[in-house]
């Protein structure tokens, strides 16, 4: 063989073999140029952004740009629209001004809403009972004992302490109250006794208008023995004085 054919075959074969290192480079992977990311590649952090790499922040992979699989109630992907404010809440109405407490239930017995007797009794000797009822349409009291003032008289007589109740006798519509008045002494010991045939009953000792129930028409016998019951809700109670 001749010197110019062992080199051609040489050069032959070296050809093959440089074609054939070529090759399986290619197929590793090796010896490829870079020429530039495809403009239809997205970069890594672009892929961040869109949603298709995987969140630890929301709790779940991320499923799409603006949505998460982490349920309704985790955060909004990043590149979502910023939801709206609530509405604040309205503010209360305020409470009701309670009304005030109400006046009192009752007030003083009036000459003008009631109506006054008196009336000469056979027992207890020598008493006279004074009965006030309630005339008007609402509740009133008879508050102390009677001021009572027989004819001239220029004083009125004191009342039995004893015979003071326990409470101010209310009178409600209707309704009458008691006191007793003993006009002279039983067994004759009074002094300064006279006939007094007029009476005026001035229901306390701070009242200023007086009732004037008739007497009998003989009148009545009054020494200075006279004495008064406080006023009284039974008739029982007052002439038991």
């Amino acid at each position: 063989m001749s010197t110019r054919t062992r080199r051609t075959r040489m050069f032959v074969a070296a050809a093959l073999a440089a074609a054939a290192l070529t090759l399986t480079a290619c197929e590793n992977g090796e010896g490829v140029v870079d020429e530039g990311a495809s403009t239809g590649s997205a970069s890594p952090s672009a892929l961040q952004d869109s949603g298709t790499s995987s969140s630890e922040e929301g709790g779940g992979t991320s499923t799409g740009a603006g949505q998460s699989d982490s349920g309704t109630g985790g955060a909004a992907a990043s590149g979502g629209t910023t939801g709206s404010k609530g509405s604040s809440g309205s503010t209360g109405s305020s409470g009701s001004t309670g009304s005030k407490d109400s006046g009192p239930t009752s007030t003083r017995c009036s000459t003008t809403a009631t109506r006054t007797t008196a009336t000469e009794v056979s027992r207890p000797l020598n008493h006279l009972l004074l009965t006030v009822t309630n005339t008007g349409s609402k509740n009133c009291d008879l508050i102390g004992y009677p001021a009572v003032r027989f004819g001239e008289a220029q004083s009125v007589p004191p009342a039995f302490e004893d015979s003071k109740p326990q409470a101010v006798v209310t009178l409600a519509p209707g309704e009458s109250g008691y006191a007793s008045v003993l006009l002279s002494a039983v067994d004759g010991s009074g002094s300064g006794g006279y006939t007094a045939k007029s009476l005026a009953v001035h229901f306390d000792e701070g009242a200023s208008a007086a009732a004037h129930p008739s007497l009998p028409a003989k009148g009545v016998y009054v020494d200075d023995s006279i004495r008064v019951s406080y006023w009284q809700s039974t008739m029982a109670d007052a002439l038991a004085w």
